[in-house]
């Protein structure tokens, strides 16, 4: 299975998810775009997975404006697309749906509701109605025409959605081991916004709670990426 997989800055691998692609065996062709590399042609992949980043997705730079290009022109199409956090963002911009600045950023260990449609999707099966996840984002997005929202926290309604069959975000993170974040503390924005929202010094803090709860995250990000593929992956496709 040929996944492509695009990244917006080197700390922001798809971690756990990354683990279960490997597991099932699938050749990953990874793109840093903020380092430059270029976007291959989407229509040689089974699937695309997008990750996070510290940019916005109204930022007005070349390589995120044809990025939403080919997230379009690939989903549309039906390739199966799965986004994290900055990839939830590009994904509904990418679709027609407004992206933009929240009234605070959400940082920290928090808990999503799933929603009645999420409970019954079969890529969120089994998961918990209230899921503990990491938050660390600024920005948020309306719904794109057509999709169907699958979770909402307190501070942002729109935390998840399936857009069509095999195109699905989530604009929060199970995925991230506690070496991740401990990049993600030395990245400017991410700091700032960390401490903005929880004080300075939080980042220990923090840091213990991901110790305290991070294996249990992690395994539902097994559980959710592992039926993410069962369910949109043509195995015709994949081979």
């Amino acid at each position: 299975m040929r996944t492509l997989v695009l990244q917006h800055i080197a700390c922001e691998p798809p971690g756990v998810y990354e683990d279960v692609l490997r597991d099932r065996g699938a050749e990953l062709h990874r793109v840093e775009l903020d380092a430059g590399e270029p976007l291959p042609d989407w229509r040689e992949f089974a699937a695309i997975v997008t990750m996070g980043g510290p940019m916005s997705v109204n930022d007005g730079i070349d390589w995120l404006d044809a990025e939403k290009t080919l997230i379009a022109q690939a989903v549309r199409a039906g390739t199966p697309f799965f986004g994290a956090c900055l990839g939830s963002q590009l994904l509904a911009a990418s679709l027609g749906a407004r992206v933009y600045a929240g009234p605070a950023p959400e940082v920290g260990l928090l808990g999503v509701t799933l929603t009645d449609a999420g409970l019954t999707d079969p890529v969120f099966a089994g998961l918990p109605r209230e899921l503990l996840t990491l938050q660390w984002h600024g920005d948020t997005f309306e719904l794109p025409d057509g999709a169907v929202a699958l979770a909402s926290s307190a501070a942002y309604r729109n935390q998840a959605f399936r857009w069509g069959r095999r195109a699905y975000a989530v604009q929060f993170h199970l995925e991230v081991t506690s070496p991740m974040a401990c990049e993600w503390s030395e990245v400017p924005e991410y700091a700032q916004s960390l401490e903005q929202t929880l004080g300075p010094g939080a980042f220990p803090a923090l840091l213990g709670e991901l110790a305290t709860h991070g294996e249990e995250m992690n395994g539902w990000a097994r559980r959710l990426f592992a039926q993410w593929l069962d369910a949109v992956i043509d195995p015709a496709a994949a081979g």
